[in-house]
């Protein structure tokens, strides 16, 4: 009977001794802040930060030290740090300004994912784009260059300025607008000024684009620049 009495205590003890042990435990994880909690507050800060005009963003949040030991905190704030900004491979910085103070860089990987267009056959220069010309495929706006285009009305109509090859990303700097103006062209010089508007004509010195600027020179010999419109016009604002 005193050997039954005895081990009931010892198993009594080792149970108290066991919660006690879980209690402190509990207690000091409880004191330090939950890495999970710094990656969700990572992850939400890029998906309402980000620029998602151009397509659909995707968030990979690096992995933290699991054996990192914070102070918790209580309110966490996120911020991008100099030099940096959302997109593709960066750093995000996290930083606790209550009675505890400290700050963390967070890898991140920002991939922003939309319909590009692509050239689908080999293009000379001069080329007028037409629809058969292209097609659109999703691709990672991070991974390429910057300027591509991604509607069929950015490009359709324009030219080439170089030999375009398949299957490369279409950009602006690629196409020019179609020349309404050619050089050695008879053109109508229209001067505005402020209550008069005065018309001459001339002969074009260069090729130009709806809206770009075209030398022109004038019957007395003299050079005006001014802006190509349609119907050979030259509208000079001086």
């Amino acid at each position: 009977m005193r050997r039954k009495t005895f081990q009931l205590c010892i198993l009594l003890v080792t149970a108290k001794l066991s919660v006690n042990l879980f209690a402190e435990s509990h207690n000091s994880l409880s004191q330090y802040q939950e890495i999970p909690l710094i990656k969700k507050a990572v992850e939400d800060f890029v998906y309402s930060h980000a620029n998602n005009s151009a397509g659909d963003i995707q968030v990979e949040v690096g992995q933290i030290d699991q054996r990192i030991t914070l102070p918790k905190c209580e309110k966490l704030n996120v911020f991008m740090p100099s030099g940096s900004r959302l997109w593709g491979k960066t750093s995000v910085g996290v930083r606790c300004d209550g009675q505890v103070s400290w700050t963390i860089y967070v890898q991140a990987e920002i991939r922003i994912m939309a319909d590009v267009l692509h050239v689908t056959q080999p293009l000379s220069r001069d080329h007028t784009i037409n629809y058969g010309d292209l097609a659109l495929q999703t691709v990672n706006l991070t991974q390429i260059p910057e300027g591509v285009l991604t509607d069929y009305s950015q490009a359709v109509g324009k030219i080439a300025v170089t030999n375009l090859t398949m299957g490369q990303p279409l950009r602006q700097s690629m196409l020019r607008s179609p020349y309404i103006i050619l050089r050695g062209q008879n053109v109508k010089l229209m001067i505005n000024g402020r209550g008069f508007r005065v018309s001459s004509e001339g002969h074009a010195l260069s090729d130009a684009s709806e809206g770009q600027i075209v030398q022109v020179r004038n019957p007395a010999g003299r050079i005006i620049s001014g802006l190509a419109r349609h119907n050979a016009i030259v509208e000079v604002n001086p």
